[in-house]
């Protein structure tokens, strides 16, 4: 019920609307979930984990904000994004949780270390996102995406 109210709240702010779904918009999120993965991979191998981190987050979070947009939700709000994909979609949204608590403690403060190997597990868990949100993308159907609309509307109203 929390998450229900907060995202609530935020539909009535405006920065949770449910729409027409958007194909194009899907597919230029997706594209641009492609580009920063790929530019962890180069930033990593570069020896810039913290922005390495960074974009794996934003991998997975424009992926996601496609697949939002695939069923007619738009959502200016990271953490209600994250649990409309939990609502919404029914789908495990820990990968993506821990991705965002990853960004943060690493983008903004200084106290933290940066491994290699938790830079690796941070692509890995990027790219298997992106695996997943695409599949979801392409097993879609028109009348599945009017169902999750429809969801959308009632969680929010």
């Amino acid at each position: 019920m929390k998450n229900q109210n907060f995202l609530r709240k935020l539909c009535g702010e405006g920065i949770i609307q449910v729409q027409e779904p958007n194909v194009d918009l899907a597919s230029a999120y997706f594209e641009k979930a492609r580009k920063s993965l790929s530019s962890a991979k180069a930033t990593a191998s570069i020896g810039s984990l913290e922005d390495a981190t960074a974009l794996s987050y934003y991998a997975m979070y424009h992926a996601l904000t496609g697949l939002l947009f695939r069923a007619g939700i738009k959502c200016e709000n990271h953490t209600a994004s994250i649990l409309l994909l939990h609502e919404v979609f029914e789908q495990n949204n820990d990968s993506i949780l821990h991705a965002k608590k990853e960004r943060i403690d690493k983008q903004y403060y200084v106290d933290f270390a940066v491994t290699q190997d938790e830079v690796k597990k941070s692509i890995t868990s990027a790219e298997e996102f992106l695996a997943l949100i695409s599949d979801i993308l392409a097993k879609l159907t028109e009348t599945r995406v009017a169902e999750l609309n429809k969801k959308a509307k009632k969680l929010l109203k």
